[in-house]
């Protein structure tokens, strides 16, 4: 083959690998920044957990992993430990204010909310990807939210759930903590009112 035949041939192949590269950056982009109402689902491997018809994934008791410290800022500028709800059961969503899933989930969060307070169930928000506070309590004014939600602008809170567990891989994305700050369950999907009490309907029965 000449050397002329062999050019055109590395410069394809070159060709091949930016958009290759380009395209894997993308879908990294995707994932990382942009609301979606899906992501990657669990179960599996080496995993403890295996996901439902109903797209929620759950752990076992005595197979979950413990929730990572989520600590810090509320968009509201107030300090929370998720930690100082242990012996509750605690409902994370993770959620932003440009996230039209978001916006679609929060009036019934909210419903939810209210009505198992009583029960020993308290919601916490995690606001990620919105560039000031200023957007995400724009975002709870409109829509009624009155649970605390931690200001998680780059995505740090996120990160500190460990691979392979139920961790949250999307936007928006559910979790619920058992009483003992255990992950017990997984969305990673926008819910609806009646899927969302669903989801926390098992853990809230354990003893």
């Amino acid at each position: 083959m000449s050397a002329a035949s062999r050019a055109p041939m590395r410069s394809n192949r070159a060709h091949r690998r930016v958009v290759l590269t380009t395209a894997g950056a993308a879908v990294a982009a995707l994932l990382m920044s942009a609301c979606s109402s899906g992501g990657t689902s669990g179960g599996g491997g080496d995993t403890n957990f295996v996901m439902g018809k109903d797209g929620i994934s759950t752990a076992k008791k005595g197979e979950r992993a413990v929730a990572p410290d989520l600590s810090g800022k509320t968009v509201d500028g107030k300090q929370l430990d998720v930690t100082s709800y242990k012996g509750k059961i605690v409902v994370l969503n993770v959620w932003g204010s440009w996230c039209p899933p978001c916006r679609a989930e929060a009036p019934g969060f909210e419903k939810v909310s209210q009505d198992l307070q009583r029960k020993g169930v308290q919601f916490v928000g995690i606001n990620t990807r919105d560039t000031s506070t200023a957007s995400a309590r724009a975002f709870e004014e409109k829509y009624g939210v009155s649970f605390p939600s931690l200001y998680d602008p780059t995505g740090k809170l996120m990160l500190r759930f460990k691979r392979g567990t139920l961790n949250p891989q999307a936007i928006p994305s559910t979790l619920v903590l058992d009483r003992e700050g255990k992950i017990a369950a997984r969305s990673l999907a926008a819910l609806s009112d009646d899927k969302l009490r669903k989801m926390i309907a098992p853990v809230l029965a354990e003893k």
